[in-house]
């Protein structure tokens, strides 16, 4: 009975916190990555800032959506398979509305000037939250002071930027290595 409780209180605070989270996120799915954090981390406490980082690496790693993949991670932390669908259509119900209304006045959009100056106008904004989105996520690696994570980070970036190589290859790739650290842990544990 105890755990249900807390479960009725969280679900609607969780469908309206994605809602928001959903119709005023502009510029993509790594913009929310940082919304995600102020709401959940650093607004209602509900979720550590590690812990953070982790779903957030579920989410990206994940097929789909960004913004969705994070509200399923999010929503099933807080409150299993319940959150997941709350937050999922918290997070949904927005873009699909936006998209409906843009696409039925699409032509009237289109050759509006000053509607298109607002969006050029938004991406400045777009670029200054992914930049402190990378900027959080990196300190956090930095403040572990785990080498390897640093240097995976650091490596990543660059191969990405300066080589070119597609995302999804370095994913599985930094992916295969943290399984293969965690087997690694795991033995090291088991023999002490």
């Amino acid at each position: 009975m105890e755990k249900k409780e807390p479960k009725k209180h969280v679900l609607p605070t969780l469908f309206f916190a994605t809602l928001y989270l959903s119709a005023f996120t502009f510029g993509g799915g790594y913009v929310i990555v940082s919304l995600l954090k102020n709401k959940f981390v650093d607004q209602y406490h509900w979720i550590d800032i590690d812990e953070m980082l982790d779903l957030v690496a579920i989410a990206q790693s994940s097929p789909g959506a960004i913004a969705v993949n994070g509200a399923i991670v999010v929503g099933y932390k807080l409150a299993g398979i319940a959150g997941v669908i709350v937050s999922v259509l918290g997070a949904i119900l927005p873009p699909m509305i936006i998209i409906s209304i843009v696409s039925y006045f699409y032509t009237i959009f289109s050759t509006n000037t000053v509607i298109a100056a607002m969006l050029s106008g938004m991406k400045a904004g777009v670029g200054a939250v992914i930049t402190s989105v990378v900027y959080d996520m990196g300190k956090g690696i930095v403040k572990s002071h785990d080498i390897i994570n640093i240097c995976v980070m650091v490596i990543s970036f660059c191969v990405n930027y300066f080589l070119g190589i597609n995302v999804i290859f370095i994913i599985l790739s930094v992916g295969s290595l943290g399984f293969a650290r965690a087997l690694i842990h795991e033995k090291k544990e088991g023999k002490c």
